[in-house]
Parts: structure tokens; C-alpha cells; sequence
């Protein structure tokens, strides 16, 4: 029997920047959400619910120390989002290599926008 898919997937888990944030909080150590909540202007209950969309997700662990709950990263379920980012990094590498060439040659052509020239509307009628 496999293990059940989580409630949320990486790519909706991150999609809120308020989720983003509080991975990078978690990046640097485990947090309680009292701590965490001290770092946004929403309630602690919102930040709870954040969390929760994480933890559905498995990008982030609950684990319970005395009274409070803390909760810290797992960046393992982010290899999903890397692997499909890899995809498009041809493209992007692509872009700029185009542009280094373009930038360090010698006598660079005038980057002239292709198709029609637009003109004034006025200068056009005879304005």
C-alpha cells in the first residue's frame, strides 16, 4: 500500500507568499507559531492555517515541545518544483547567452524591433 498524497501539492503550497515566507523563516531553524506569527501583521490563527496548507504538503513538520508546537522545514517535497524549474532553465540559459554574445561583440548590430515601425498618429494624419 502506498503512502496517501498529500492534501496539497508543492506548487499550491508555495503559490501564497505568506507560505514562502514562513519556509524561509523555517529555513534557518524550527519555529513556534507564536514566534512566527510575530513576523507577519495577520493573526496567529492565519499563520496556523499557513502552516497547516505546509504541513499538508509535507514541507513542513509538527512536532510538540513541552507546551507549544514547533515546527520546522522539509525541503525534500521541493525537489518536485527543482526538477520541473529545470525544464525551463534552457530557455533562460539560452536568453542570456544570446545576450553575452550580443554584449561583448565588437561591433554589435543596432537592436532594431522587427515588423511595421510605429509612428505618431499625429505626425501620420498631417497634424
Amino acid at each position: 500500500m502506498s503512502a496517501p498524497s498529500p492534501k496539497h501539492d508543492v506548487f499550491q503550497a508555495i503559490a501564497d507568499p505568506t507560505r514562502r515566507r514562513l519556509l524561509q523563516l523555517l529555513g534557518d531553524k524550527d519555529m513556534a507559531v507564536t514566534v512566527l506569527s510575530g513576523h507577519f501583521p495577520i493573526s496567529r490563527t492565519a499563520v496556523s492555517k499557513h502552516l497547516r496548507i505546509l504541513s499538508d504538503a509535507g514541507l513542513v513538520r509538527e512536532q510538540k515541545v513541552g507546551r507549544e508546537t514547533r515546527y520546522s522545514l522539509q525541503p525534500e517535497p521541493l525537489l518536485e518544483l527543482k526538477r520541473w524549474l529545470a525544464y525551463y532553465e534552457r530557455f533562460w540559459d539560452n536568453k542570456l547567452t544570446v545576450l553575452r554574445q550580443f554584449v561583448e561583440a565588437d561591433d554589435p548590430e543596432p537592436l532594431r524591433p522587427k515588423g511595421p515601425r510605429l509612428v505618431d498618429a499625429g505626425k501620420e494624419s498631417g497634424q
